[in-house]
């Protein structure tokens, strides 16, 4: 095990990282979720962005529509020979008239995570421009700045099906203001090279993420493998500021009843320079042989170590932290 040093932290205090919203709570990604996260207190709200078929940014985890959406009763025709909705073959106003609801299986329609919210109401896909003012007047409203945490999703898929996300993104962040590494943003992405493009040919400024998947997920191009690495994190320090690994990547409980083990990750992030934000602590769903949602936190806070942690419940994660009563 390889605990961090308690006397300082060399990022400061760790942050809280609503993972698309308070979506232990709320549909993830709507305004209910965005509104419920930044009133529980999270330090920033994570925006996932895919592209439409008119090339507007909106904030949806996945490529596809059936898993959280009711496109199958609005837009029956509209599914594609490998039996899915496609954001990218919607435009805009056909999305808005969707309704968004909790994950479930398209196919038995059995919820993900079933004790979650789990109704159905009219809750709608957002434009990235909208959900950054929607956070706008939040803070305004509240006088409590609540950053955005905004991820480029799947950049060569999109490329192959004939859009350019990135550039759209980055122009989006900076209408709002976020430019810099000053401001409160932080930019994740998968891969590696779409990071290196975003940093070098498109010029941006912002504080980057280096997104650590496995390789057997094909999230990317990209060796997850070789950048866990000291060399490959001393590659990742030379465009990114941060990585953002899976938790069993960081942590890891032989059996139940087993103290948590480390990794070297932390370390060897660190060691460059790298804040480490690993994903995704959930309630329902600890990892593996995990005693309880305090034995994780202790794990990835105390023990590990890191510098901030995805949550789909940022209260429980913010009590952890003594943030919370």
């Amino acid at each position: 095990m390889h605990p961090s040093p308690s006397a300082s932290r060399p990022f400061g205090p760790p942050i809280v990282i609503a993972h698309r919203g308070a979506s232990g709570y709320l549909p993830e990604h709507t305004f209910a979720a965005k509104a419920y996260a930044h009133a529980l207190g999270a330090d920033y709200l994570e925006q996932d962005v895919v592209l439409t078929r008119d090339d507007v940014p909106v904030v949806f985890h996945d490529l596809v529509l059936e898993e959280v959406t009711d496109v199958a009763n609005v837009f029956p025709g509209r599914k594609r020979d490998d039996g899915h909705w496609y954001v990218i073959d919607l435009d805009y106003a056909e999305l808005s008239q969707l309704s968004v609801h909790d994950r479930v299986n398209p196919t038995s329609g059995e919820a993900t995570y079933p004790e979650r919210f789990g109704e159905h109401l009219p809750l709608r896909i957002r434009s990235l421009a909208e959900e950054l003012t929607f956070i706008h007047g939040l803070n305004r409203a509240t006088g409590r700045r609540a950053g955005i945490y905004t991820e480029v999703k799947s950049p060569a898929w999109h490329r192959a099906a004939g859009k350019d996300l990135s550039p759209l993104v980055l122009g989006t962040l900076a209408d709002f203001g976020y430019r810099t590494a000053d401001d409160d943003v932080w930019l994740q992405c998968f891969d590696d090279a779409e990071l290196l493009r975003i940093k070098g040919a498109l010029g941006c400024r912002l504080r980057m993420v280096q997104l650590i998947g496995e390789n057997a997920w094909h999230e990317a191009a990209t060796d997850y493998d070789a950048l866990r690495t000291p060399a490959g994190l001393a590659r990742v320090a030379t465009y990114a500021a941060g990585i953002g690994p899976w938790i069993p990547q960081v942590v890891q409980w032989p059996a139940a009843g087993a103290a948590p083990v480390c990794t070297s990750l932390v370390r060897d992030a660190h060691a460059e320079g790298l804040a480490v934000h690993p994903y995704t602590f959930r309630v329902d769903q600890l990892p593996e042989h995990a005693a309880d949602a305090a034995a994780t936190h202790r794990a990835l806070f105390e023990l590990a170590g890191v510098d901030g942690l995805f949550t789909d419940f940022p209260d429980v994660t913010l009590a952890a932290l003594g943030r919370r009563s």
